[in-house]
């Protein structure tokens, strides 16, 4: 057999194999993730019972509380939480999947922040759900998230149950967080100075004091009482204006618990038949107010979200709801001729 029959029986062969590679059925691919298993099969119903969210890390526990339909939080004397961030979370539960299974080596279960959340420094949050006897719903730990680039794509993470040590890959949304701050909505108000109309000022131990707001309405604020002032500092009066401007809240207690020293109060009148009383106090550099609305539907609404909470706001809002007379002044130039304050030599060092 000559060199030149051989090199065409290898062909042929070559091309024999390349057919049936053609022909053989390919490898099935893999599940796409709508295909992988549940997490929590059949969850959603079982959830219509769920009274406690409880998320712990090692350096602490975050407890989510249902009273009726409302989710509130207990270290914050039961203020309610954003609804809103509950029912995300719930159904991100119900929805997530355990797309690939990982290590199951108790050793290597740090490496995706899986590890028992109860050891120091450890990154993982154990996420529970409970029933009002504290029965166990859904329970899961979490670790790190996957971080993907492409749009489209879902979220993911690290999960483990906590009585296994396999750690599973998750596709889906699991909002968990462990600030309280993060589960409030820290809006108190928001009213444009434009409804501001009149501001009557009580303070302790200081003479009465009204800003009003001239008849038109972009009209200026001005100080209609003590009478016989001088104009007011435009910026200033114009910080009292805004008081209520994107007010937000930097923590929240009951009303019962308010700490510090009384201030006095204030009486903001506002368009549309609204007027606001703010009582505030100071401990320390801290400013907590309490809130009471009057007037018609719009004033219920506001005493429905205020009665019984008093509020830490910050510390420069104490010039604007409950200024003094000598902040608001504009600074009076030296009459004529006075002589100019020398000013002070430099001390020797």
């Amino acid at each position: 057999m000559n060199r030149r029959t051989l090199l065409l029986l290898s062909g042929a062969a070559a091309a024999a194999v390349g057919g049936a590679l053609l022909l053989k059925p390919a490898a099935p691919p893999p599940p796409s993730p709508a295909g992988a298993q549940l997490a929590f099969p059949n969850l959603a119903q079982r959830l219509q019972s769920a009274a406690r969210i409880v998320a712990t890390r090692h350096d602490g526990t975050l407890e989510v509380a249902r009273r009726g339909e409302t989710w509130v939080l207990p270290a914050k004397g039961g203020y309610p939480v954003r609804q809103e961030k509950v029912r995300e979370l719930l159904v991100g539960l119900t929805e997530l999947r355990l797309t690939e299974p990982r290590t199951a080596n108790p050793e290597l279960l740090d490496r995706l922040g899986v590890e028992d959340p109860a050891l120091p420094g450890a990154t993982s949050t154990l996420l529970r759900v409970l029933d009002a006897q504290g029965g166990v719903i859904a329970e899961l730990v979490i670790g790190r998230r996957r971080v993907r680039t492409q749009g489209n794509v879902p979220e993911s993470a690290y999960v483990r149950r906590p009585s296994e040590n396999q750690a599973w890959l998750a596709e889906g949304r699991i909002p968990v967080d462990s600030d309280p701050q993060l589960w409030l909505d820290r809006d108190i108000a928001n009213f444009p100075r434009e409804r501001v109309r009149r501001i009557a000022v009580t303070r302790s131990g200081e003479p009465p004091l009204v800003i009003a707001r001239s008849g038109e309405p972009d009209g200026t604020l001005r100080i209609t009482e003590p009478a016989d002032v001088p104009p007011g500092e435009e910026t200033a009066l114009d910080e009292a204006g805004r008081a209520f401007e994107f007010l937000t809240f930097l923590d929240v207690r009951p009303e019962a618990e308010i700490p510090g020293e009384a201030l006095g109060e204030a009486r903001f009148e506002l368009t549309d038949n609204l007027a606001i009383l703010v009582r505030p106090r100071k401990d320390g550099e801290a400013l907590w107010i309490t809130l009471a609305a009057e007037g018609d539907d719009e004033a219920a609404r506001l005493n429905a979200r205020w009665r019984g909470w008093a509020y830490q706001v910050g510390a420069w809002k104490e010039k604007a709801f409950v200024p003094l007379l000598s902040e608001l002044r504009t600074a009076e130039p030296p009459a004529p001729g006075a002589p100019e304050t020398p000013a002070e030599p430099p001390r020797p060092q």
